[in-house]
């Protein structure tokens, strides 16, 4: 009977009815009471998702020439020469912030110009360009290309990146609710929009411009903080199953103390190395490694307070993070092995 009574035990069953204490699941260590600070955490949210907001109404976005239109030269040199000159000398000869930067090899540069009102035409633009680099560097550079980007192809850019920015959340709350349950998928979402909204917002305080690489870097925000969401919920629903007295106050702390280290370690490595970009990364470089900083604190942070915290509010228990048992035909039949 008992041994048929073991074979018979499935194993995901077998699992569920381990028990498990707090303290054993945790080997005896300090588990730290985040959820003490929720309503603080949503209050703090709260105020800086209204100013986020508020900010972007009212000072708008800086947006760049991928968005706005503008020229594009690109110029080959006849031997490296420093980008800061060149732009330094563009900027005193009256042309209003120009984009320099290298591509391909250190003898070409690609330089972009803003919209300019009573502009003649590229062409001029372009030997105008090419002789105050010509100056600074006291050597003959070549035009390759010249290239016009209208305001209409910018309007279609900006539609598209947001498009894109809202069908990655669309498709991420599918995922979510699909792979673990609905409230845990409401306060990953939820938290990744306030890590966006917020990040636009200060951009917009701090007037930076807004290109492609900021897109992609927001894009890249909302995969590293999806990660790190995803491992909390993994480990919250292995502690649902795992924890059987324990109070979903508590489960939900002592799974956030067990990835803890984890967030740490991979939020600190990563702030060093995109720290890294953004004081030596230059100019060109400088938009999507600050927006990468934003982005990633403020990810870290609502991985705990926002998602997690968010997803206990809305009632989550033990029965939601666990599979319906299916009974399967002749279970209830006596079993014949001895």
């Amino acid at each position: 009977m008992a041994a048929s009574a073991s074979r018979s035990c499935q194993s995901e069953e077998c699992d569920v009815a381990q028990e498990y204490t707090v303290e054993q699941l945790n080997h005896g260590r300090k588990v730290y009471d985040f959820m003490r600070w929720d309503y603080w955490a949503f209050g703090i949210s709260g105020l800086l998702l209204i100013a986020a907001i508020v900010i972007m109404g009212v000072r708008g976005f800086n947006w760049g020439l991928d968005f706005t239109g503008g020229t594009v030269i690109e110029i080959t040199l006849e031997k490296p020469a420093e980008i800061d000159v060149m732009r330094d000398a563009l900027q005193k000869a009256g042309f209003e912030e120009p984009m320099l930067q290298n591509f391909g090899s250190s003898h070409d540069i690609m330089v972009r110009m803003p919209p300019a009102e009573g502009e003649t035409g590229g062409q001029v633009l372009g030997s105008q360009v090419l002789k105050v680099i010509n100056e600074s560097t006291n050597q003959n550079a070549a035009v390759k290309r010249i290239e016009f980007v209208g305001p209409s192809v910018g309007a279609d850019l900006a539609q598209t990146g947001a498009m894109a920015l809202m069908a990655a959340l669309l498709s991420i709350l599918v995922y979510v609710g699909f792979r673990f349950e609905w409230r845990l998928a409401a306060g990953v979402v939820i938290a990744l929009a306030h890590d966006v909204i917020i990040t636009l917002g200060i951009l917009s305080l701090f007037h930076i411009e807004i290109d492609l690489t900021i897109v992609a870097s927001l894009m890249s925000v909302i995969g590293y903080s999806l990660n790190d969401s995803i491992v909390v919920s993994d480990r919250i629903r292995e502690n649902f199953r795992k924890i059987r007295r324990g109070t979903p106050y508590e489960i939900f702390n002592v799974s956030l103390t067990q990835t803890l280290h984890r967030t740490l370690i991979t939020s600190g490595t990563t702030l060093m190395v995109i720290l890294m970009l953004y004081l030596f990364g230059g100019p060109v470089l400088e938009g999507f490694s600050l927006t990468m900083l934003i982005g990633v604190s403020i990810g870290t942070a609502s991985s705990i307070y926002v998602a997690s915290a968010l997803a206990l509010k809305l009632g989550m228990k033990r029965e939601h993070m666990l599979q319906q048992k299916v009974e399967k035909e002749g279970a209830d039949q006596p079993s014949i092995l001895p």
